[in-house]
């Protein structure tokens, strides 16, 4: 089962990767920008799977499932998630540096993750305090969704719109490494299939909705702020890990 699950992920990302248009070809694009609805296909159905579950005895079975299959699997627990989790995120950023330009400038490319950030932020905070689904190990109920996940998918998708037209792999490469982190979730005991799934999905949307919004809040927020410097670094305070934003306009 744990063979099937992996080849799923792996699937759907390669799907996603190879078969999605960007969103919004250029943040300096000047012609009116449509939002292409055919790209909310793939995070939707990650979304409604994992809400269906919630409810699904269906679903749930296949959550015990899974859950049983990785435990027989004695997969040893690590903690390399909390740090796949921002990989492809800090990837533009590490790219960049190089030499390797993508789409955007760093103005344009940080609001467009700042922005995504948010929405995914909040949508996974409040999700987690309604939803009160316990984790597979018993430890809390914030289990659904992911918010490991949908850091990493967020990423993913982040790196692929920045990256697309100068190489589908690193997208393809993001994507891996963000189904890497979900299925460190299940094996860490910490997150069900349906978790990850709907993680996937809000991280995914979040991004899809930043590129989407970007040119009106270029336009309206930041439209005198030519420049800008910021710096983007991880975070550990004893407890819980993140990355940190500060940007002066």
């Amino acid at each position: 089962m744990s063979k099937i699950i992996i080849v799923l992920f792996l699937s759907l990302s390669f799907l996603k990767v190879n078969g999605q248009n960007t969103l919004v070809d250029s943040a300096d694009q000047k012609k009116n920008v449509r939002f292409k609805y055919r790209s909310l296909i793939f995070p939707t159905v990650l979304i409604g799977y994992g809400v269906v579950g919630l409810t699904s005895p269906a679903l749930k079975k296949i959550n015990n499932s899974i859950r049983d299959e990785l435990s027989a699997q004695h997969f040893r627990k690590v903690k390399l998630d909390n740090f796949t989790q921002y990989t492809p995120s800090l990837s533009v950023y590490a790219l960049n540096a190089f030499g390797i330009h993508g789409k955007n400038n760093l103005k344009d490319r940080t609001i467009v993750m700042a922005t995504a950030y948010i929405i995914m932020g909040s949508s996974i905070s409040i999700i987690k305090k309604t939803s009160n689904i316990e984790r597979p190990d018993s430890s809390n109920t914030r289990s659904f969704p992911s918010g490991h996940t949908a850091n990493a998918f967020l990423g993913a998708e982040f790196l692929y719109q920045e990256y697309k037209d100068i190489s589908v792999w690193y997208g393809i490469m993001g994507y891996l490494v963000a189904t890497g982190t979900g299925f460190l979730r299940m094996t860490n005991d910490k997150h069900w299939l349906t978790d990850v799934a709907t993680g996937a999905g809000i991280g995914i949307l979040s991004t899809k909705i930043a590129y989407w919004v970007h040119p009106f809040l270029k336009k309206t927020i930041f439209k005198d702020k030519d420049d800008l410097n910021g710096m983007i670094m991880p975070f550990y305070n004893g407890r819980e890990y993140g990355l940190g934003l500060s940007m002066i306009f």
